[in-house]
Formats: structure tokens, C-alpha cells, sequence
């Protein structure tokens, strides 16, 4: 799995200008995506790096301080731009397999009792987010 991780201090996602999912403290925005060969061990690892990578302010995490987190599904992390002018979308697992790995990162996530709002997997969304930093970083899996 692949995830773009954002320190905000809110941040909220639209699907036809209503507003599908908004944390309005300081979090994580994630972007999640998944290729082919992803698993459990892949969930595991991407929800604790999630809830522990001690990025917020005061170098807590999102375990520590009692944040949240806004997850947001994004096949395209796994776009390729090495040939031509027009991505290739070949690494991103299809949706059938992908969005089940999203909905577990989720349930990993609640389940260490962490607040979690999230997207509506495979709409056109409007992500609006205040960067505060800005912190941003890349986990892949």
C-alpha cells in the first residue's frame, strides 16, 4: 500500500458539494492506495504507521494526542508518469480489490480507538485541508 500523509489542522472531503467526511482538529489527512499484491500484513502496517509516525505537533501521534484522521481512497499514488505525457494507472489495484483494503485500514484505525472519518471510495471528491507545517510524507509498505 502506498498513503501520502498530511499534518492538518482540519481538513474535509465533498462528493457533489456535501461534505462526505471532515475532522476539524488536528490529524491526518491520508491518501490510501493499494496495488495488487497487497494484504493484511500491508493493512497492519499502514494503520500503525497512521496512528504512530510521531508527526503532529510536539512530535506526538495521532495514538498520543488524541487526534484524528481523514482517509481518503486515491488510486492514483500508484500512477506512473516514467513514459510519454499520460499516466499509467497499471500499478493501482482494481477497485473490488482496493476498496476492501481501504475500509480495513478504517477498521484497523477505530478499532486502536482513533477517530476516523473518511471519502466516498470511487467518487469524484473535493479534498479541502489546512496543511499545518506543512508535513507531508509518504509510507509505502
Amino acid at each position: 500500500m502506498r498513503s501520502v500523509l498530511q499534518r492538518v489542522s482540519r481538513a474535509a472531503v465533498r462528493v457533489d458539494g456535501v461534505v462526505v467526511g471532515a475532522i476539524d482538529r488536528p490529524g491526518i489527512l491520508a491518501l490510501v492506495a493499494a496495488t495488487h499484491d497487497d494484504g493484511p500484513s500491508d493493512v497492519e502496517t499502514t494503520a500503525r504507521k497512521i496512528a504512530e509516525l510521531r508527526i503532529l505537533r510536539g512530535e506526538q501521534s495521532v495514538e498520543d494526542s488524541g487526534g484524528a484522521v481523514l482517509v481518503v481512497s486515491q488510486f492514483t499514488l500508484y500512477g506512473s508518469t516514467r513514459k510519454g505525457r499520460r499516466p499509467s494507472w497499471g500499478e493501482a489495484a482494481p477497485g473490488p480489490v482496493a476498496e476492501p483494503l481501504v475500509d480495513a485500514v478504517v477498521a484497523e484505525l477505530r478499532g486502536r480507538g482513533i477517530e476516523v472519518a473518511t471519502g466516498r471510495f470511487g467518487a469524484m471528491m473535493e479534498v479541502e485541508l489546512v496543511n499545518d507545517g506543512p508535513v507531508t510524507l509518504i509510507v509505502d509498505t
